[in-house]
């Protein structure tokens, strides 16, 4: 078209140039030049390429299920850790066990040097025995002057001073027998005792160390009560686990499994992992789930049907939970509202406003738009 209209604009150059006519087809000269730009623009605008559809990656909504099935890993541990230590300082003589010892109960698992200890049991010791006898002395004085006093033979004050003395005497040797019960414990904490049967898990100290009053000696795992610990990174995974049953299977043998019931959730998170530490105790212990064993934990989480989604497809609409779905004929987009039930780290679990079969985009929702045209990609599993 432009090349037309050149051509015609060269011909209308070579007419005008005859003598006469540049006068009475100038008007037309120019109409027409201004028509040839205007034809050259309009062709320029319509020979822009057009943007293609984006690719987005969709999986299929699959079937609501009510119940899912977690699984996770973690070790056996006893129900009840005992750490044990010294209530002084002092020199350590001796440790009689070592980790995997059974112990019983009142059994002596470490000594302390005792030598300062005795010297003060002696000493109290003594000061007893110098308070009973003052004591005695007292009590026979206060007699003679009662026995003395309504015949005359002695001041009133006599007799008070008598009785003053006595009860100081008596006074002394409470204190004197309190002192010595006193000794008698230091001196037995001078000898670490198991406090309940079970097995020694840890030793955190050696013969010839000194330590500090409280600090470690010995761990104690105490009973045959066992606990499998794992950590988890949603404690709404176990939020209605209280009635749940656990399954708990040795992770090289699964065959050899037990049942479990939830203990406790850890109320805070690990400083460092950002995961709970969840307690299951087992019902039966069983002899190949030894302390320390890696062991395999599942649960299944009952209630209301959910849809499972990857957690990439969530987006809002209007501060409320929406996901893109994607319309199989005109392959556009439709941002709709949905309910969740609950959420993780990887998966979001929809109630309502998906139906099963709805193709979904699990990717790069951010940058999408309502109506928008776009072309399947990818497919997620």
């Amino acid at each position: 078209m432009t090349i037309t209209f050149t051509d015609y604009a060269r011909h209308a150059v070579r007419h005008l140039a005859l003598p006469g006519r540049i006068v009475h087809l100038l008007p037309w000269f120019i109409a027409l030049m201004l028509l040839a730009v205007g034809l050259s623009g309009c062709g320029d605008k319509e020979s822009k390429p057009l943007v293609p559809p984006r690719q987005v990656r969709v999986v299929i909504a699959p079937e609501p299920a009510a119940a899912r099935q977690y699984v996770d890993s973690g070790e056996i541990r006893a129900a009840d850790e005992v750490t044990l230590g010294f209530r002084q300082e002092g020199h350590l003589l001796n440790r009689s066990v070592d980790v995997g010892s059974q112990v019983v109960t009142g059994q002596i698992l470490a000594t302390q040097e005792n030598s300062t200890s005795r010297n003060q049991l002696d000493s109290a010791q003594a000061d007893l025995s110098s308070a009973r006898a003052a004591e005695q002395v007292a009590s026979l004085n206060l007699k003679r002057m009662k026995l003395l006093m309504p015949h005359g033979a002695i001041a009133r004050s006599q007799l008070d001073t008598a009785q003053y003395d006595w009860q100081a005497a008596l006074s002394r040797r409470q204190s004197s027998e309190d002192a010595l019960k006193n000794a008698r414990e230091t001196l037995g904490w001078s000898r670490l005792l198991a406090p309940a049967s079970g097995v020694v898990t840890q030793v955190s100290a050696s013969a010839g160390q000194v330590v500090s009053a409280g600090q470690s000696i010995v761990t104690l795992a105490a009973g045959d009560g066992r606990d499998a610990v794992f950590d988890v990174a949603d404690p709404q995974l176990l939020a209605q686990a209280a009635n749940l049953s656990f399954v708990v299977s040795l992770l090289a043998d699964p065959t050899v499994s037990t049942s479990g019931h939830l203990r406790d959730i850890s109320p805070q998170a690990d400083a460092q992992t950002r995961t709970w530490r969840v307690r299951v105790t087992l019902d039966k212990p069983l002899a190949a789930l030894a302390l320390g064993a890696s062991v395999q934990v599942a649960w299944q989480q009952t209630g209301q049907s959910m849809i499972a989604l990857p957690a990439a497809a969530l987006t809002s609409a209007g501060g409320n939970p929406a996901i893109f779905i994607v319309n199989r004929k005109s392959l556009q987009l439709y941002l709709r509202p949905v309910s969740l039930g609950r959420y993780s780290t990887e998966e979001i679990f929809i109630t309502s406003g998906l139906q099963p079969g709805e193709t979904v985009v699990v990717a790069g929702v951010s940058k999408l738009r309502q109506g928008e045209r776009v072309t399947l990609g990818e497919a997620s599993e």
